[in-house]
């Protein structure tokens, strides 16, 4: 505004300017030594039309100013009214929060205090004289007397374990101890395992000691290892592998739900030493994995490391040994949560380093996010990268001499790749930094290059004879049939599906209500079976499975 008075101040100083300069010149006639072609006159008309052009351009400078200030005043309340109701509806959505974590603590603790209340056996009182006597009505306090009725309905599962609704059989089991009943009955109800995750939390409170009944499911993690002939491990290893693993991750979700005096209570001292028993026989198998066979999803680490997290035992074993495990379950959706139970967060960095060289650029990527390292470790970068290496990979070393065949295997790779970038993209929300219209225009290209080479494949292959109208066929005889052979087809020896305990997920952020799970090297190999990228999670398939975790 100063400097608006200033130009408006130095405006009207101009008619006493032009006084002035008259006077000068009258001055100047009267002592020119030569005659002057320009007359006063002329001189005037000029500095009073530059006069008014410049009050006119100040008003319009001066409209335009005012406007702008009435948008900024405009805009300004308005920014404050959306920060208000933005102020407003956290505040409301936090207190509904609140509510729902008061209501569901009140619900527990009042459960608690009911099975405490039944459980407790006080049929006598010691009288002074050492002999058992009934309690008289005054002894007895009046909230402590309860009928049978209101005894029945407080020993009932659905009250005690409100938790478990679909499957009442799992509080039978637990009460019991029957960890091998355990096993068969989450095997014989894989397909619904969601589900069952749900509830087992909830009945393992009918344990008398969960802990150990979660120590005893983990006997025959390795005692029931095999192999098939193809060299692959048995589905029915993997399936009890990745029910032990859930098992303790239900016992770590049962542990956060309690207050410290009672998670304790669970996790003893003698239950702590079992556990470490079971890591110290465990940890030399896990010395001969190869970070390339893991391939960021080795059910023996991830185990290994669950139990560390679940017993809390990770301070008596090397934070460098633990932290060359996490590269062997990089693509777990549970590998964040654990590596913050068991204090490795410092040591990520070098983690993400081992996997950038490794050529696992998505799972670096997912893990900078998962622990706020974007800064160090550019997702953009690496995910070009790992789009750069991948071409580098599936590109022929003589393209005029490639097969059909392997240029078919080639596209597929490639095509596999882009459509993980794409996935990885869009789950962390970088389509501004690495815009995804080039990869997925590419995408297409692939896509129907692929199906126009398998519309001329089938169009090559040879179509079989139609039988005649008189019913004579017109195929080849076939002769010296053997009589031992049967035309009954051929009965695949591994019938039934594979535990599906995998799916999709992502690494979570840094989250106060995750519960922890005191709590998942090798190069992509870009085969077909490489599958999409779901970036929560890193099991990179096309077809979303039933059950992981």
């Amino acid at each position: 505004m100063d400097n608006t008075h200033s130009v408006a101040t130095l405006i009207d100083s101009t008619t006493s300017k032009i006084q002035q300069l008259q006077k000068a010149f009258a001055e100047l006639e009267s002592h020119r030594a030569v005659t002057l072609n320009l007359k006063w006159k002329e001189l005037e008309e000029h500095f009073h039309g530059l006069e008014k052009s410049l009050k006119r351009r100040f008003h319009e400078l001066e409209d335009q100013e005012k406007e702008f200030e009435n948008r900024t005043i405009k805009a300004r309340d308005l920014l404050v009214k959306k920060e208000a109701d933005i102020v407003a509806k956290e505040q409301a959505s936090l207190d509904k929060l609140q509510e729902k974590r008061d209501a569901a603590v009140f619900a527990i603790a009042s459960a608690r205090d009911k099975h405490r209340k039944v459980s407790s056996d006080d049929p006598a009182v010691v009288t002074t004289e050492g002999q058992n006597a009934q309690p008289s009505t005054e002894e007895t306090p009046q909230e402590n007397t309860i009928s049978d009725g209101d005894l029945e309905e407080m020993k009932s599962p659905e009250n005690e374990h409100e938790g478990v609704k679909s499957y009442p059989q799992l509080v039978i089991l637990c009460k019991e101890m029957d960890s091998e009943g355990l096993h068969k009955f989450i095997s014989d109800n894989r397909k619904n395992l969601a589900a069952i995750r749900e509830e087992i939390p909830f009945a393992l409170r009918a344990a008398i000691n969960p802990a150990s009944l979660v120590l005893e499911s983990l006997e025959d993690f390795y005692r029931a290892e095999s192999t098939n002939t193809d060299g692959k491990k048995d589905s029915n290893l993997l399936g009890l592998r990745r029910t032990c693993i859930m098992l303790m991750e239900c016992l770590s979700t049962l542990l956060t739900s309690l207050d410290l005096a009672s998670a304790s209570e669970v996790i003893t001292e003698e239950v702590k030493e079992q556990a470490k028993e079971i890591a110290e026989e465990w940890k030399p198998k896990l010395d001969a994995l190869d970070l390339d066979d893991s391939n960021g999803n080795s059910l023996e680490a991830h185990a290994f490391l669950q139990l560390l997290a679940t017993f809390g035992i990770a301070s008596d074993f090397d934070e460098e040994e633990l932290s060359r495990l996490v590269p062997m379950v990089s693509r777990r959706r549970q590998t964040a949560d654990l590596c913050r139970s068991l204090g490795l967060s410092e040591k990520m960095p070098g983690v993400i380093e081992v996997l950038v060289n490794s050529g696992r650029q998505i799972d670096a990527v997912n893990l900078a996010f998962a622990f706020e390292l974007t800064q160090q470790f550019s997702p953009v970068a690496l995910l070009k990268s790992y789009l750069k290496e991948a071409r580098k990979a599936v590109s022929p070393s003589k393209p005029g001499n490639t097969s059909p065949t392997v240029q078919n295997e080639v596209n597929e790779r490639e095509l596999t790749a882009l459509k993980t970038v794409v996935k990885c993209i869009e789950e962390h929300k970088l389509e501004e930094q690495y815009p995804v219209d080039p990869l997925q225009k590419k995408v297409v290209q692939l896509e129907k290059a692929k199906a126009d080479k398998k519309r001329v494949t089938e169009a090559a292959k040879p179509q079989p004879k139609r039988p005649r109208a008189n019913g004579v066929g017109a195929g080849p005889r076939v002769t010296n049939i053997h009589a031992e052979k049967t035309f009954y087809p051929r009965v695949a020896e591994n019938r039934y599906p594979q535990y599906m305990y995998e799916r999709p997920y992502v690494y979570p952020g840094p989250n106060d209500n995750h519960c922890p799970s005191l709590i998942g090297s090798a190069t992509y190999s870009l085969s077909p079976a490489h599958g999409n990228y779901f970036a929560n999670g890193y099991q990179y398939q096309a077809v979303q499975t039933a059950y992981l975790h």
